[in-house]
């Protein structure tokens, strides 16, 4: 079937109620998590020109609407969206979500008695969708899932694809751009944790460029283009077999880019990615060395096992101790510790004390996200569950959240005018108090084990941190071309979001802004302690 798409193409009507779920979880979204860098938007095709946006699916209903928070308006009028079937014609607020924004129903083989399913409907409708200019996103890997590893993709896009450039073969001027978008969670499920979108350069197609996708199609070209799609999708984000390589490249990164250095997440996920990249080599037996950017080899696999295991060692013991790298990094006198044990202890316990009266109104969200999640989490196991918590901690946050605003509202009904704006006000202010009361606290743990530990210990691990330090910048520079001299490279590479200021006026500045708390680590989330440990590999 052939199809001339007659006209400029402008895109459909955005619904109100797709404006309006923006507005409001662009809101819920900056609240839960830290920070959500949006890394190369000027790369997103305009409204107007065909585009299916693709992305890696680790967080269920999460991933969709940070995309659709991450799209500017400006850019895009609307995202039309796809679900499992099983989510909608329920009396749910996420069924009522999901249906108003215009969203296609996409049938699940696991979710059908005989195993077979018949989308093409859903996939006529996306193609019309296109047809018309418009932007739809698909999750190409099938389904959420809580994985360190992206799963084998789908080649439901590829087919689309060739569908559309195929209904369209007589129209010269149409062209389809594929926009992939890699999604990197540091915890996808803890409060305050931070978030990197990157977009790539979008694939453009039209029929007299890309006669292979023309019907009747190959198949071996839609498992190329599939394939294609999988590797621009993986290599932006922290893609790994198993959850213990995750843990170790993020310490790997720690030791080579210290706590302070000004780099953007965006820059702090790539140097992840290389070292995951290196020691991921030795997960395939078949492979003998990691493999640099210019494709050659230097380190022994012996070595890099050795490393390796090394990096495990020190973090179970900083794990057991409860401390960061940077404590062992920047061993610090005894009085000094004391000292500082004082001041964070004084802090920690002011910033509680002013923290209190918000917390009585954030107390409601948090204890009804606590029970909803707990329930939840009795359904069914790890991976296939976990990838829904943060939708869980979403909606129930939401929905208590309004339920505090309107009833503090009553109950201050003669100044309503004002409360109405001065309660979410106080509660964001005592979020921002709370989160560096816990950052206090933490500081001052970590400083009281560093007593407790004791000098002769910490000189031990200062020196087995120096040896470690070593290999990985022989791996880094040597083998994996990273900078030599990070710090002074990534603050010239304009990393300006977390790490070290410019001096004690900008550092105040930045302490006490209305918008976000300065973190000096990409890792953190609003927790009394460090969260660098996974679930076990063995839980899948």
């Amino acid at each position: 079937m052939t199809v001339m798409t007659k006209g400029p193409m402008r895109g459909s009507p955005t619904p109100w109620s797709y404006t309006f779920i923006r507005i409001l979880f662009k809101f819920v979204l900056k609240i839960f998590y830290g920070t959500i860098v949006v890394e190369n938007a000027h790369l997103i095709p305009e409204t107007g020109q065909p585009c299916i946006v693709c992305a890696n699916h680790s967080n269920s209903l999460t991933d969709a609407l940070l995309l659709v928070t991450s799209i500017p308006s400006k850019k895009r009028n609307m995202l039309r969206l796809t679900a499992k079937a099983t989510q909608f014609g329920h009396k749910t607020f996420t069924s009522w979500l999901i249906e108003s924004a215009g969203t296609v129903p996409i049938k699940r083989r696991k979710d059908s008695v005989d195993g077979s399913v018949d989308n093409s409907d859903a996939m006529l409708k996306l193609m019309e969708a296109l047809e018309t200019g418009d932007a739809v996103c698909l999750f190409p890997e099938g389904m959420s899932r809580y994985h360190p590893t992206i799963a084998p993709l789908k080649t439901g896009v590829a087919r689309l694809v060739s569908d559309v450039v195929s209904r369209n073969r007589n129209n010269p001027d149409f062209q389809i751009s594929v926009l992939t978008c890699s999604i990197t969670y540091m915890h996808r499920q803890h409060f305050r944790s931070d978030v990197l979108v990157t977009f790539h350069e979008p694939m453009k197609f039209r029929a007299r460029d890309n006669p292979g996708l023309l019907s009747p199609v190959d198949y071996d070209n839609i498992k190329r283009l599939t394939a294609q799609l999988h590797e621009k999708i993986s290599r932006g984000t922290i893609d790994s077999p198993s959850w213990d390589l995750v843990r170790t490249a993020k310490l790997a990164t720690r030791i080579y880019a210290p706590l302070g250095t000004r780099m953007s997440l965006g820059d702090y996920v790539r140097v992840i990615r290389t070292f995951l990249d290196a020691f991921k080599h030795f997960e395939d037996l078949n492979t003998e060395n990691p493999v640099n950017r210019n494709g050659t080899t230097n380190i022994p696999e012996a070595a890099q096992k050795e490393l390796r295991h090394d990096l495990k060692t020190y973090q179970d013991q900083l794990s057991q101790w409860g401390i960061k790298d940077d404590r062992i990094r920047r061993p610090l006198p005894r009085h000094i510790i004391v000292q500082r044990i004082f001041i964070r202890l004084i802090w920690s316990t002011s910033l509680l004390t002013i923290s209190l009266p918000g917390l009585l109104l954030w107390l409601p969200v948090f204890g009804t996200t606590f029970i909803a999640v707990h329930n939840f989490k009795k359904t069914g196991p790890i991976f296939d569950t976990w990838d829904e918590i943060a939708q869980y901690k979403l909606i129930y946050g939401l929905l208590s959240g309004i339920c505090v605003w309107i009833i503090a509202v009553i109950l201050t009904w003669p100044i309503a005018p004002f409360s109405t704006v001065l309660v979410p006000a106080f509660m964001w202010m005592t979020l921002r108090w709370f989160e560096d009361a816990v950052s206090a606290f933490r500081a001052f743990t970590a400083l009281c084990q560093l007593l407790w530990v004791g000098k002769p210990t910490l000189k031990s691990m200062h020196d087995r941190r120096k040896d470690l330090h070593s290999r990985l910048m022989n791996l880094a520079v040597h083998s994996l071309g990273l900078p030599i001299n990070p710090e002074s490279f990534f603050v010239a590479a304009g990393g300006r979001e977390k790490g070290r200021v410019k001096g004690p006026w900008d550092s105040t500045a930045r302490y006490f802004s209305l918008k976000r708390r300065r973190k000096r680590d990409w890792n953190e989330t609003l927790r009394l302690y460090d969260k660098v440990d996974y679930p076990n590999d063995d839980s899948y």
